[in-house]
């Protein structure tokens, strides 16, 4: 009696896709270290295919960030827990792969700066916090606020959402788990389903909500020419690997000696951008830059 009980109660609560026990997972504990690897790689390569079906409309995200950057406006994460997390990585890499301001892209994580080492208790759940982050950046119609929620249902971010949309900011849900209606403009849903370790979300729901996340922000800033050829032109050499791959893009994309590449990337201010304009168009510096203000490297390599 007691166990049909039991059992019609579990049929009752439905629980999220990304919280049910994987068919797979029972065992797990009694598997081979090679045997779970395996099956955690099997996942992986299923979360893959669950991006699949959202590609179009992230491409659809990543015009229109692109056209808010463009237009001065911001790309805007915000999640909570692992999603924070992921949303702060994707963020943090702008600027040293596309030379783009720290402000352009923006994360908000649920907790503040500490959550990114620890977990902080009741942060997700907290609307109003959400909300509030938004006033705080004073988030506008220029901007895009991408909502980071595995479940779909973080209240942080929904606050978030909510008070984006106010504000006439377009707004943008990634997850791994269907929302609920009108939650954002655009919902980027990658429907992995269960983890091998039940709500563990950053395995494979944390790996499809990486491949979203770099594909909106390096489609986004393609758009924006700040890749040619399949080089990230807009770097920054702060360092001396990047250094280093400067003046080798140089030289590869104008078939210059190491040496002279280096000369011209050094009259370019080491900027390879302004590097190539000036091989391709015979402009010296100051003029090569404001050249690039109104015309692609596209464009200048067949003036």
């Amino acid at each position: 009696m007691s166990s049909r009980v039991g059992r019609s109660r579990s049929k009752r609560i439905a629980l999220p896709p990304t919280e049910r026990l994987h068919p797979r997972a029972d065992d797990l504990d009694l598997a081979s270290a090679e045997e779970v690897v395996r099956r955690l790689h099997q996942e992986d390569e299923a979360a893959v295919r669950a991006v699949r079906p959202a590609l179009r409309e992230v491409a659809r995200v990543a015009r229109a960030a692109a056209d808010a950057l463009r237009a001065g406006g911001r790309l805007l994460y915000v999640g909570a827990g692992t999603s924070g997390r992921l949303g702060v990585l994707d963020a943090s890499e702008c600027p040293p792969t596309f030379g783009t301001s720290p402000s352009q892209v923006q994360a908000v994580i649920a907790g503040g700066r500490r959550a990114m080492t620890r977990a902080v208790e009741g942060a997700e759940d907290d609307a109003g916090a959400g909300a509030a982050s938004m006033s705080r950046l004073r988030v506008g119609p220029r901007d895009v606020v991408c909502g980071v929620s595995a479940s779909a249902r973080t209240p942080f971010v929904l606050g978030a959402l909510d008070e984006a949309k106010r504000r006439g900011a377009r707004t943008v849900l990634v997850c791994c788990n269907r929302p609920g209606p009108r939650v954002a403009d655009h919902v980027l849903l990658a429907d992995t389903g269960p983890e091998l370790v039940a709500g563990s979300t950053r395995l494979k729901a944390g790996t499809a909500t990486k491949l979203i996340l770099n594909a909106l922000t390096t489609t986004a800033f393609v758009t924006l020419g700040k890749v040619y050829r399949g080089r990230m032109v807009d770097v920054r050499p702060t360092n001396e690997k990047l250094r280093e791959r400067a003046a080798r893009m140089v030289a590869e994309l104008t078939g210059l000696s190491p040496a002279a590449a280096k000369r011209l990337l050094e009259q370019a201010g080491n900027e390879v951008k302004v590097a190539l304009a000036m091989h391709f168009t015979g402009l010296p510096a100051k003029e090569a830059r404001r050249r690039l203000k109104n015309a692609t490297l596209r464009t200048l390599a067949g003036a």
